[in-house]
């Protein structure tokens, strides 16, 4: 079982979603607890990739067409850390 930590700015961005949003981030957490990053990359819908640049090390998956989440595996222990959910910016 994963435990997932949430960043105080991820604890932040979360009051500002939308019903429908805060229900995608729960079924993402749901599936990252049970299985792990690696349930979330056999599900389609979540586009998870890692990410490059200044976010290199961090991971991203998509709630809808707009919003992301931004995380981090810590060690790879079974901790997966919340940094950021935010609508993505084209």
């Amino acid at each position: 079982m994963w435990v997932i930590l949430e960043s105080r700015a991820g604890r932040k961005s979360l009051r500002k979603l939308r019903r429908e949003i805060l229900e995608r981030y729960e079924k993402w957490k749901d599936i990252v607890q049970i299985s792990g990053p690696n349930g979330l990359r056999v599900i389609k819908g979540f586009h998870d990739e890692a990410l490059q640049g200044k976010w290199f090390g961090h991971r991203s998956s998509r709630l809808n067409i707009q919003y992301r989440i931004i995380y981090r595996i810590v060690k790879n222990e079974l901790l997966v850390e919340v940094i950021e959910i935010n609508a993505h910016t084209y």
